[in-house]
């Protein structure tokens, strides 16, 4: 833009709206003409993304909690969705859902690009035909997983789902790894980055945080941070590896989201935009012409139900699922993984012959073991002795 450009533009009039309402989650804005997935700066410099639009004017999310907002306070529109820095220069840094850093270690330089991407086009992708090494034993040879595959790890609470992506980043023969903690504890992140990730895992890796405290925007655009930062690695020609965890809280966001919107409640009161929203993030991962993601999501199944409806979901969309086992985990086996009820769908286009001989081995025996047990289970259980006349047992 020119010097003569550039007075014209800030000689050009500001336009202002006002707050007319703010409800629950959700602030309502008059005066502003706005895309959906635009910024807006409230009254004092909290920004909120803009999710629904209507005769009534724009709805709003704010990426901040909303204590202090009032009716006619006012709301300016900054030109655009949110943009976020990508590239090797975050390599080592932990940010906040947003992009900005928050490991003290200064501001990161690297250029910024909006949080939308499109993923590889349907014959635009690679297959998926390389191996990639996570350094877990049980995953690498009964469940292996290829470069640009996208598969889950199904847990109920406290099982260990969340200790295993810090197994991966630090054995993963992975380029760079991009680790997103959603809805997380604040405690849990200071460990998980000091005592599981380590100095060593940390170097090569990139941590996206937004806790468990932080408004429902704010914890979606983490998930979608982290996917963007992962694919410019990719478009660098990179073999990356994304792990969030945990997809669950990503869809209770946008059920908080879609909720205050005004969508109608749908299967367990999640809204329609829901699973419409897991499909479009899941589907970015993948391999295209120039280098791969590699996806692992973290799925907290309610009540250890794994047909529950997000589980269920995600299931269908992803391409293998690995389950952990709580009764596993209360022996002390760690990871606890079911080997009988894990799945990799590429496992055959990527491993040997031997070894996929091997595998089918291994669970046979393993299949005829859990049978044993359960058939002598129940031969343990004890009986119950009734007289048929209703007299008790004589000695």
């Amino acid at each position: 833009m020119s010097a003569w450009g550039a007075v014209v533009q800030a000689a050009r009039p500001e336009r202002v709206g006002r707050i007319s309402q703010v409800r629950g989650l959700s602030v309502q804005v008059r005066g502003l003409e706005c895309a959906v997935g635009d910024l807006v700066s409230l009254a004092d410099g909290r920004h909120a993304e803009v999710v629904a639009t209507g005769d009534d004017g724009l709805r709003c999310m704010p990426l901040a909690p909303p204590d202090g907002l009032m009716v006619g306070a006012p709301v300016r529109a900054l030109g655009g969705p949110l943009r976020v820095p990508i590239g090797r220069a975050l390599l080592g840094r932990v940010v906040d859902g947003l992009g900005r850093p928050i490991d003290g270690r200064g501001p990161v330089t690297a250029p910024r690009v909006g949080l939308d991407h499109e993923p590889p086009s349907v014959m635009g992708r690679d297959r998926i035909a390389a191996p990639l090494p996570l350094g877990v034993r049980a995953i690498d040879t009964l469940t292996t997983i290829g470069q640009g595959q996208r598969v889950g790890l199904f847990a109920g609470s406290g099982v260990g789902k969340s200790s295993l992506p810090s197994m991966i980043a630090r054995g993963t023969e992975a380029d760079a790894a991009v680790i997103a903690l959603v809805g997380e504890r604040g405690r849990e992140v200071r460990e998980f980055i000091d005592d599981d990730l380590g100095p060593e895992g940390l170097e090569r890796a990139v941590v996206v945080v937004s806790t468990s405290d932080q408004p429902a925007m704010a914890r979606l655009r983490a998930a979608f941070t982290a996917t963007r930062i992962a694919e410019s690695f990719r478009d660098e020609g990179a073999h990356a590896i994304l792990m969030m965890d945990s997809l669950t809280r990503v869809a209770m966001a946008q059920r908080e989201i879609g909720l205050s919107a005004g969508e109608p409640p749908a299967t367990r009161g999640y809204p329609p935009s829901t699973f419409a929203l897991l499909a479009r993030l899941l589907e970015r991962a993948g391999t295209d012409r120039h280098g791969s993601v590699t996806g692992i999501y973290t799925v907290l199944v309610d009540g250890d139900d794994h047909n529950e409806p997000i589980a269920d979901a995600v299931r269908s969309i992803l391409d293998g699922h690995i389950v952990l086992d709580r009764a596993l985990a209360l022996t002390g086996h760690h990871p606890a993984i079911d080997i009988l009820g894990s799945v990799s769908r590429v496992a055959g286009k990527v491993a040997s012959a031997d070894q996929r001989a091997l595998v089918t081995t291994m669970r046979a025996v393993l299949a005829a073991r859990r049978k044993r047990e359960r058939s002598d289970r129940h031969r343990r259980l004890p009986l119950r002795r009734e007289c048929p006349g209703g007299c008790r047992d004589r000695a």
